[in-house]
């Protein structure tokens, strides 16, 4: 099996037209939150698959909705052309069907963790399948693993050209074709310097197409669009604000230094008020015509529409996409969103690199301060 590895690798294709990568391959399970982590995670580990200059193989996404959890291809919701503007990309199922017999055989998998996932039977490995959603990934595409690397004390920091040629001396090519990662390459949350990657994302037709309909025949411009998190998982999240301040993705708001200004309770979990108030404040500010909803549990309809008239508020009928709710948000003619969330996060990378407003519930950064007192 290693001469015939050895053997299509310096032919360049394993596969009819399909060429392996002889710089390898960068393989992970995205097994840390729901979809804003999961896209969170995504922009870090391409860029660690670009500066290691390894294809990264796109995992499905893991979704929790029907079942303990499932997977969906990358492709469901993003399309993959343009990912290549920024580097090499193959979905993990054709990787794993047209590729991985020969380049990634059984019998020769290794998993890669930073450190022995403790708790399990073997106390000196990653077991890379303990627990869900490890096991069902992993399982999903027939993947056992064979021995464990534990690559501490190497980090994912692109920033540093010494860090990443310490990756590349220790794992090269004809040694280590695919690093598998139990988890995502990268940290959390997203660097600062990986937002820009958002651009190399862009909706699938099918999720856009939706979106433009939903809009076409539902919302009446110009229209604000606001993301509410207001279940009880995020209330109970919300009440630590105070001893994690940068949780999850409150950088976006207050800035990675907190330069911009500081979390509270009432950013993270805003009371009915607290919405009403900031929706009709943009309401005005843009005539807006209709308010688009987008929300895990209440979206305080009753409370807003007793105070901002002439005004149509609007979400999709359930069972919802959150996928079409993020399109639609990423469109409208102003966003408020929630700054704790990686949800909200998606949508503000996207009108970031669109040049198009964005705010969040209860906050006001100090330059905007700042401004309106000059």
């Amino acid at each position: 099996m290693l001469v015939l590895l050895v053997f299509c690798v310096g032919l360049g294709y394993v596969h009819g037209e399909l060429k392996a990568d002889p710089n390898g391959y960068i393989v992970y399970c995205p097994c840390m939150g729901r979809f804003g982590n999961q896209a969170d995670q995504f922009l870090g580990s391409l860029a660690f698959a670009k500066s290691l200059n390894r294809t990264l193989v796109l995992p499905p996404w893991i979704e929790y909705i029907n079942h303990p959890s499932s997977r969906v291809p990358f492709n469901t919701y993003f399309k993959v052309a343009p990912l290549r503007k920024y580097h090499r990309v193959i979905l993990m199922e054709t990787f794993m069907k047209k590729l991985a017999p020969i380049i990634w055989p059984k019998g020769d998998r290794t998993a890669f963790c930073y450190s022995a996932r403790h708790g399990s039977s073997d106390k000196d490995s990653c077991n890379a399948k303990d627990g869900n959603p490890f096991g069902p990934f992993w399982d999903h595409f027939g993947v056992d693993f064979d021995k464990s690397e534990l690559f501490a004390p190497l980090y994912y920091d692109t920033e540093s050209a010494h860090e990443i040629q310490r990756w590349r001396d220790k794992y090269t090519p004809d040694k280590y074709l695919v690093l598998a990662f139990v988890g995502p390459p990268a940290s959390f949350p997203v660097k600062k310097h990986h937002l820009y990657i958002q651009k190399y994302l862009e909706w699938s037709d099918n999720i856009n197409q939706k979106a433009e309909k939903f809009i076409e025949k539902n919302i009446e411009h110009p229209f604000v669009g606001i993301h509410l998190r207001t279940g009880m998982d995020f209330k109970r999240a919300c009440e630590h604000i105070d001893q994690t301040p940068t949780m999850f993705a409150a950088a976006q708001c207050i800035g990675y230094r907190q330069e911009f200004g500081k979390t509270t309770e009432e950013m993270c979990y805003p009371s009915p008020q607290t919405v009403t108030k900031d929706v009709k404040e943009w309401v005005k500010k843009i005539k807006a015509k209709t308010v688009f909803i987008a929300t895990d549990n209440n979206d305080f309809i009753d409370t807003m529409s007793k105070t901002i008239k002439k005004v149509k508020f609007i979400r999709q009928p359930s069972p919802s996409s959150p996928h079409v709710d993020l399109a639609i948000l990423q469109k409208s003619d102003h966003f408020i969103g929630n700054c704790i969330s990686t949800f909200t996060a998606i949508v503000k990378r996207f009108r970031d690199i669109e040049k198009k407003n964005s705010s969040f519930w209860a906050f006001k950064s100090k330059e905007s301060k700042q401004k309106d007192e000059l």
